[in-house]
């Protein structure tokens, strides 16, 4: 829905330019027996999130099919955007600016950047924030350069099994000929096994590289991974969902020297996959190293507060063959939309909508595990929005195409990920899905299994 901001005293302004004192004036050449006096029997007031659900359900009354359920994860999530966001961020100014990176940038520009620098660092607890990155994946790569540039002579980097495959994949294309050693622990349990990342890690190993919560929706226990580690003068490195912040742990008190993450799911829809955001925060003793850029805040010979570009690490830039990173692409309007959304949310806010995603995702493992056909992959492990279920009839395609036509996007079959998990799939849950949505998941997997007709959401 449109976000209308006009204020009381926009309002009070607009009425006196017109000559007129009040709302009721300016209608006052109506004839008053053809106004609406009757009461209007309206539903208690809602909030943004409560209303659009309410509103969309009335609009799927006049369409067919209805828009699908989502309940696809793996790196991409479906989150609430406030209107708010869209109305903000598509000022002009600021939707239609390049990739700023120029030093002479507009100062509009290099506040947002350093309010989103601010905020990322409240988030994740950690020191530092550049102005964003290209995504995720790319992130993560990034971080790992980071870690092999701080001059410490190990060169072998240590990966969980449970970090994003694709995000793995990325590793091994920017390493697999460089000479560095990349070397994967497996997770069979869907958590990482402490004792095998102790025996893996040594004083030949780089930086440690982990997912919280990870591909599969664990949380894993960063916090002694990353004293592991430090036994071992390694750099840790977190790759963190955004909204799990709400209620877990910062990278930052965990022990963790890089946090990275893909930042689409804080304010920016999921867009078949992109453009997304590159979230990367670090301690301070990294500040030379960190790729993108660096806003900072300062005052001009007047003495105003304004804000200036105070590192650019890019190649194209006078540092040439010592930059830091090849990053061209900071995603400045992702990154201002990001800022919007944490801001409008809060502390409060990000811990509600966390909460929401825990408590739904928690109700829908217990709901979907009772369909027949259907178990829990990893039923002990401590998970945030995602789980893993398996197909004991192993065919999690044919399921899940049926669920599709019913009106449902019932999850990401893992077999494409992992030969070994083709009877699997993974289920996210955000705050967007209602209790009605996954009781009306568990109705058509268990119609689907019963071989009966399923019922469009």
């Amino acid at each position: 829905m449109t976000y209308l901001y006009n204020t009381p005293d926009d309002q009070q302004a607009m009425l006196q330019s017109i000559g007129v004192e009040s709302i009721e004036e300016l209608f006052s050449t109506i004839p008053a027996e053809l106004r609406l006096k009757r009461d209007l029997d309206l539903p208690p007031q809602m909030g943004e999130l409560e209303l659009t659900q309410h509103l969309s359900a009335l609009a799927a009354k006049n369409a067919s099919p209805a828009t699908h359920a989502c309940f696809l994860g793996g790196g991409s999530y479906d989150h609430f955007v406030p209107a708010a966001v869209d109305a903000l961020a598509s000022r002009g100014e600021f939707y239609t600016s390049y990739t700023p990176y120029q030093p002479e940038v507009s100062q509009g520009n290099l506040q947002a950047m350093f309010e989103y620098q601010t905020l990322i660092c409240e988030l994740t607890g950690m020191d530092l924030s550049n102005a964003s990155l290209y995504d995720g994946g790319s992130a993560l790569a990034e971080a790992v350069i980071m870690a092999l540039n701080t001059g410490k002579r190990g060169e072998k980097v240590v990966v969980l099994g449970t970090v994003h495959p694709e995000y793995r994949l990325i590793l091994q294309t920017y390493f697999t000929h460089l000479g560095i050693e990349i070397v994967e622990i497996p997770c069979v349990d869907g958590i990482a096994d402490l004792a095998k990342v102790e025996e893996t890690v040594d004083a030949g190993t780089n930086c440690v590289v982990v997912q919280s919560p990870n591909f599969f929706g664990g949380v894993e226990d960063v916090a002694a991974i990353s004293e592991i580690a430090k036994k071992n003068d390694a750099v840790v490195i977190q790759s963190f969902d955004p909204i799990s912040l709400g209620v877990l742990k910062r990278p930052g008190d965990l022990g963790v020297d890089i946090a990275v993450a893909e930042g689409h799911s804080l304010g920016s829809p999921m867009q078949y996959g992109g453009p997304y955001l590159g979230i990367m925060a670090c301690s301070d003793k990294f500040v030379r190293r960190l790729p993108g850029r660096i806003v900072g805040q300062t005052e001009d010979r007047r003495g105003n507060r304004c804000w200036v570009l105070t590192l650019q690490t890019r190649e194209q830039h006078i540092r040439r063959e010592k930059a830091t990173s090849n990053i061209c692409t900071n995603q400045g309007l992702f990154a201002l939309r990001a800022s919007i959304y944490l801001t409008l949310l809060g502390p409060g806010g990000m811990k509600q909508c966390a909460t929401l995603c825990a408590q739904k995702a928690h109700y829908a493992q217990a709901k979907l595990t009772e369909v027949d056909r259907l178990e829990a992959v990893f039923p002990s492990n401590p998970f945030f929005k995602e789980f893993v279920l398996r197909d004991t009839q192993g065919n999690v395609d044919g399921l899940l195409a049926e669920a599709r036509e019913a009106g449902f996007l019932g999850g990401v079959p893992l077999g494409q990920f992992f030969p070994e998990m083709d009877d699997c799939f993974l289920v996210c849950v955000t705050e967007k899905r209602t209790k009605q949505e996954i009781d009306a998941l568990a109705r058509t997997f268990s119609l689907i299994h019963s071989g009966g007709s399923t019922i469009h959401a």
